[in-house]
């Protein structure tokens, strides 16, 4: 996406200036308690359990600066993996086992006081000084030792500025736009004794994510030209040989694939352990790396991609072979986690167990729902994270429990929200789930307002999770709401025909399930009607700009990184290529599709207040989006506030600025819907 135009960035930057954080309204004491509280929460990253499924590896942060330990399979004698001075301003990252399991690879950058990425290898039992393999300076990411345990792999944009992702903030826009400053993210490679870095794959490919062949010999990859930040919704599927020079071979174009494959997005490639298929994931996504749809199946010389799972009623995100013929997967099923046993042979993948199903959010810390699997696959690691308990690594056992938690990093941790349940209900002929949380120290004899948090994507799901500071839902509760954050059409959880129900319709199948989950749960609960409040960030952002002009039941509304005219924001954003398998066609072919979930062109129906936050430097949700829709509401005489937060992409980095966020959000709706009768 380009930057700001010219003229409106010192108007807008000057807003944001460093004191106007400081000249922020008196806080309630009650938000400054959550927001330190909320603060407390340690973070886990990259849980790896080794091979021979003993060990643990993990990156755990402090004050923002990673940290890897390794500790036994049970969480004892945890220890520290290096040496490095607890204060340096440095960070380590990545934790990768030798297939041995008698080493740890990853990345580190106290070497150079912060600056600078290292490629480092430690003795597991840290008894050695870590060694330098190489030196990478750029970004680096997804470290990978090979099968046979003689080289590491990982994604590398050579003296690369930004991290690799549409999340973080645009390179402000200089020179020529779309050529100049390229930064091409490709797989590297470098012998585990030391040496020079390879680059694999070609120049002219951006890499997302890559995979070893189970000989070492070969890579699989997906990769799309550059700019990276654009492309990858037309990514295809490639694999060559784990060679510098070698020619890598196209085997699967969703572009001109046949069937329920054409024009989506495929992602997670995984050789079978004969390394002639690769099973991957596809479906319609409208993020990297918010992975969801069917399991296919494609050779590995190339043809046509089976669908292994068509019309399953769940959304596998996540797999892993454990046989010639079985998977493991990770799914959403109706916002839950769920983790099952598939027998796959050469047309379809069925369900034959379902291992256990949580009410939490689990993942590597990488991956979303990502295990990591001993190399027998009977033990298996994940860090666990709900309403009730905050993020720890559980390990054990693969079995139909769960595994127990095996850190306490955040057990002294207590909710200072109320109680979750899940809700269902009908609309439009199919079934609808959403996450339900009620006040703090409810009281059935009083009503409640309720507010109403949609989540982003709009190919992703709520599941539960511990908050973090930042913006999100979960602590408005602790303030006296009911927090109602449904899952509607389009969100993963129920198949790939739910996800897909609201293409060409974006705000108004949506909302329609949206609303009948609020009158379901008026039924059931004493949720004042005329209290309602709404929010959401990204798609959900979208969502806060377009449905009060479209409905005058919301009474407040915080608006973060939304999209207020769906014509304008082609032209504006970086990654427009997301668009088209929605839309089914560009605003200069189709511009009627797009004005009709515009809320600019409904605008004069909007009379709830609205704060609108975003970052000046989001190439996803760029800002003269929400300028635009500030400037509407304040000409029709609407009470607003804009807030841009400098050098912030579409995912807030900055402490400060995330704190600030979610502060300013919390005094919105105490002021212009008080919990307090």
């Amino acid at each position: 996406m380009p930057r700001l135009p010219r003229l409106l960035l010192p108007l807008l930057v000057a807003t944001l200036a460093p004191a106007a954080f400081a000249d922020a309204p008196h806080v309630d004491p009650r938000i400054d308690h959550l927001l330190t509280e909320l603060g407390k929460q340690r973070s886990i990253e990259s849980v790896q359990i080794s091979p021979d499924g003993r060990q643990l590896a993990w990156v755990v942060r402090t004050t923002g600066r990673g940290r890897v330990e390794v500790a036994n399979l049970d969480g004892s004698q945890a220890h520290r993996l290096t040496h490095a001075d607890a204060d340096a301003k440095c960070s380590e990252a990545n934790p990768a086992w030798s297939p041995d399991s008698q080493r740890v690879a990853f990345f580190s950058t106290c070497a150079s006081g912060g600056k600078q990425r290292e490629l480092l290898l430690a003795d597991a039992l840290g008894k050695d000084s870590a060694k330098r393999v190489a030196a990478l300076p750029g970004v680096s990411d997804d470290l990978r030792w090979s099968p046979d345990g003689k080289s590491l792999g990982f994604l590398y944009v050579p003296n690369g500025t930004r991290r690799a992702s549409a999340l973080y903030a645009a390179k402000p826009a200089a020179g020529e736009i779309g050529v100049d400053g390229l930064e091409v993210q490709r797989v590297a490679s470098v012998d585990a004794s030391g040496g020079d870095v390879r680059l694999l794959t070609a120049p002219d490919t951006y890499v997302y994510e890559f995979t070893w062949a189970p000989d070492s010999q070969r890579t699989a990859y997906v990769g799309a030209p550059p700019p990276g930040d654009n492309n990858w919704w037309l990514a295809k599927l490639y694999v060559q040989d784990a060679k510098a020079d070698a020619r890598a071979t196209m085997v699967l174009d969703p572009v001109t694939a046949k069937g329920a494959l054409h024009g989506l997005q495929i992602a997670l490639p995984r050789f079978s352990p004969d390394g002639q298929r690769i099973a991957l994931i596809g479906g319609l996504m409208s993020d990297q790396g918010s992975t969801g749809g069917d399991i296919y199946a494609v050779s590995a010389n190339g043809g046509d991609a089976v669908n292994l799972t068509p019309g399953i009623g769940v959304t596998p995100v996540w797999l892993a072979w454990t046989g010639a013929q079985q998977l493991l997967v990770s799914q959403v099923n109706r916002g839950h986690s769920e983790v099952a046993e598939y027998a796959v042979d050469n047309s379809k993948a069925s369900a034959t167990r379902t291992l256990f199903t949580l009410p939490t959010s689990i993942g590597d810390g990488s991956e979303s729902m990502a295990l990591s699997l001993s190399a027998d696959h009977t033990r298996l690691a994940f860090i666990h994270s709900s309403y009730t308990e905050a993020p720890e690594v559980h390990a054990g056992t693969l079995g139909t429990q769960a595994p127990a938690a095996v850190t306490r990093f955040n057990a002294a941790l207590k909710p200072g929200w109320g109680k979750a349940e899940s809700v269902e209900w009908n609309n439009d002929g199919h079934p609808v789930q959403g996450w339900l949380l009620y006040p703090a120290d409810y009281d059935p004899k009083k009503t409640y307002p309720m507010i109403v948090a949609v989540h982003g994507g709009p190919a992703a799901a709520v599941l539960p999770r511990w908050p973090s500071v930042g913006f999100g839902g979960v602590p408005f509760s602790t303030l006296g709401y009911f927090v109602f954050m449904p899952n509607p059409r389009g969100s993963f959880g129920q198949g790939e025909a739910f996800v897909q129900a609201n293409r060409k319709d974006f705000g108004h199948g949506d909302l329609r399930d949206t609303l009948a989950g609020i009158d379901a749960i008026e039924k059931m609960l004493p949720v004042d009607d005329q209290r309602l409040g709404l929010t959401g960030w990204s798609y959900g952002g979208f969502m806060s700009m377009f449905v009060p002009t479209q409905t005058a039941r919301f009474r407040a509304v915080v608006a973060g990184a939304g999209i207020a005219n769906w014509q304008s924001y082609y032209g504006q954003n970086l990654i427009d290529q997301w668009m088209i398998p929605y839309f089914g066609a560009s605003v200069y072919d189709d511009p009627a599709a797009y004005a009709k979930s515009s809320a600019i062109n409904y605008i004069k129906q909007a009379k709830a207040p609205t704060l609108v936050v975003v970052g000046d430097r989001d190439a996803e949700c760029p800002a003269p989006q929400s300028y635009e829709y500030w400037h509407a509401l304040r000409a029709q005489g609407v009470p607003t506030s804009l807030v841009v937060y400098p050098n912030e992409g579409h995912h807030f980095v900055d402490p400060e600025h995330q704190r600030d966020v979610l502060q300013r959000a919390l005094m919105w709706f105490e002021k212009y819907l008080p919990a307090s009768n």
